[in-house]
């Protein structure tokens, strides 16, 4: 009898660990469930390596629950799970808002759909205002053709598009002269946007990207439009829905990158932190940074791409989403949302570096960079991503390339090879021994 007891007893347990370990089904997901490749594409892109683990990411289920009733978000625990296993394909914009500093993990439900429809709002007008300069912007159609000369006359075999300045003789301002000659430039860009996409297949989803980078243009007179910022917007308007959300979002991306695409005739807006690189590089593989000058490439413009558009190329597009949120979630400062507000929020985050509750909502890199003294904001962990590239292609580079073009082919080998997780580890790993070996300040 009391075997018998002992078996049931056993079976009772199995189950219960059973229920206690099953996965609740929205957990479980396939990168093709949600962003589906086209057939005839599937051999021309950069294999996908992100496997999904239902115990480690951040699903919707768990996203919901780290927010308190009144809608506190506990930024920290959501930055452990993201660096656990990432982001479910149903919360990720959500997730991606907070990221990038959209909204203040403190704020309550209320003020951020308060914030959330002021800024509706202001896309809006801005939409319009670019309506009324271009009626294309918004009507679900893109221009891929210039529609006005260098000097603001409108094209002679123009059809597609009658401004009312134009109409009525006035002559436009230099402004929107410059603002009219990128529309065609960025139609062209957004039809070469992940066509790999079945997303894409859809006129109106061209249509989506391209108002956002048309607007944003316009929006952001002194950098416009630069090709790259097609890349960088695409994921984000795949993974918001509400036009005017995705465009907030993209706008609080472009705060962290905008200096990249700010060039003049002599110099590159990436340049700063090319140059960084190179110091990072020469304190951490102080060999392989000789080698790279003895090849003329002690500038690293080979790794401009890299920088410029967040390892777009390098990695697929699920890779992408992956890596961009690692990356994000380990420079995450709490202050963030505040940050872009004012610059009193740089003096608050200083003086927090001490504050254990504050260290704890902050990313991994950040933290680290707290902890260390430092400050500048332009060192960023995708330079220490090039970095973990530089050292994984060391020993090759070091005994095959006799040249930059060679340094190029050997980097341009690492499409779809990497890991995004193991790459962001490497790197911060590369992080830690940066500020061990840089030199001090005088």
């Amino acid at each position: 009898m009391k075997l018998f007891e002992a078996f049931l007893g056993l079976i009772y347990w199995l189950k219960m660990m059973s229920c206690c370990s099953s996965t609740n089904p929205e957990d479980t997901w396939e990168p093709e469930d949600y962003y589906p490749i086209r057939q005839d594409c599937r051999g021309d892109v950069p294999k996908t390596r992100f496997i999904p683990k239902p115990r480690n990411t951040l699903s919707a289920r768990r996203w919901h629950s780290a927010f308190t009733e009144d809608g506190h978000l506990d930024i920290g625990k959501v930055l452990l799970r993201i660096q656990k296993g990432g982001v479910h394909p149903t919360v990720k914009g959500a997730v991606w808002e907070f990221l990038l500093g959209c909204y203040d993990p403190n704020s309550s439900f209320d003020a951020r759909n308060q914030l959330r429809q002021s800024r509706r709002i202001e896309y809006n007008d801005l939409k319009s205002k670019c309506q009324e300069m271009e009626p294309t912007i918004g009507s679900g159609n893109i221009l891929t053709a210039a529609i006005i000369t260098d000097d603001g006359q409108p094209m002679e075999d123009e059809t597609n598009s009658t401004t009312q300045m134009e109409t009525n003789n006035i002559p436009l301002n230099q402004d929107v002269v410059r603002w009219k000659l990128t529309l065609h430039q960025i139609g062209l860009d957004v039809v070469r946007t992940d066509r790999a996409l079945v997303y894409y297949e859809t006129k109106e989803n061209d249509a989506k990207l391209w108002d956002i980078l048309a607007i944003y243009s316009w929006f952001d007179k002194d950098i416009g439009y630069c090709q790259g910022m097609n890349d960088l917007c695409s994921p984000i308007s795949i993974l918001i829905e509400n036009e005017a959300d995705a465009f907030w979002c993209f706008e609080h991306l472009m705060q962290r990158v905008r200096a990249n695409f700010k060039c003049t005739t002599s110099t590159i807006g990436v340049r700063s932190q090319l140059n960084i690189l190179s110091s990072v590089m020469k304190a951490v593989d102080p060999k392989l940074h000789e080698h790279l000058e003895k090849l003329d490439g002690g500038e690293y413009l080979f790794a401009f791409r890299m920088l410029m558009v967040l390892f777009r190329r390098e990695f697929s597009f699920v890779d992408t989403l992956h890596l961009w949120e690692l990356i994000w979630a380990a420079e995450y400062n709490p202050n963030l949302f505040s940050r872009y507000k004012s610059n009193a929020a740089a003096k608050k985050s200083t003086n927090a570096a001490g504050n254990a509750d504050f260290l704890k909502q902050c990313g991994k890199f950040e933290r680290k960079n707290f902890r260390s003294g430092q400050r500048d904001n332009d060192i960023t962990l995708t330079i220490f991503l090039v970095a973990g590239v530089l050292e994984v292609k060391n020993r090759q580079i070091l005994t095959e390339a006799k040249g930059l073009d060679d340094v190029v082919k050997i980097l341009n080998e690492i499409t779809g090879s990497l890991d995004a997780k193991k790459a962001c580890n490497k790197a911060l790993k590369i992080h830690k021994k940066y500020l061990a070996n840089k030199p001090k300040a005088a």
